[in-house]
């Protein structure tokens, strides 16, 4: 029997490598920022359904770690469930570290956020404060 994975899935792991510090080897995964701390995260091919509580994951782009929304210990963490938006540039990019800077971003002009592209579930596991 194959196993397929659907497009989005291979689209949402693809922008989940893309991040500033991937892994070369393993599942795709990297770094990503949420309130000014880096976290390490694993990306999983297992689609959510459209309900539930949700945080959000801001791609970047390439070159730039992805932003979160919420990291474990917030108190509105919703435990690793993700909503991806893909970012579009309207400026020369910039890393954000936190989700208020690229929502402020997007007030001034220099960004668009995107529509849900997929919902997931993945791991935040702190890596450093900056």
């Amino acid at each position: 029997m194959k196993f397929r994975i659907p497009a989005a899935a291979l689209i949402a792991c693809l922008a989940m490598a893309v991040s500033a510090f991937a892994q070369p080897a393993g599942p795709p995964g990297g770094m990503i920022y949420a309130n000014d701390d880096a976290y390490k995260t694993v990306g999983t091919p297992a689609d959510l359904p459209n309900h539930g509580n949700f945080d959000q994951i801001y791609v970047m782009g390439e070159g730039l770690a992805n932003v979160a929304d919420a990291a474990p210990g917030d108190r509105d963490w919703n435990g690793g469930r993700w909503e991806v938006h893909m970012i579009t540039w309207n400026v020369t990019p910039t890393q954000y570290t936190n989700a208020d800077d690229v929502l402020a971003a997007e007030s001034r002009g220099d960004l668009s956020i995107g529509p849900v592209v997929r919902r997931f579930e993945c791991p935040l596991i702190r890596q450093g404060r900056r």
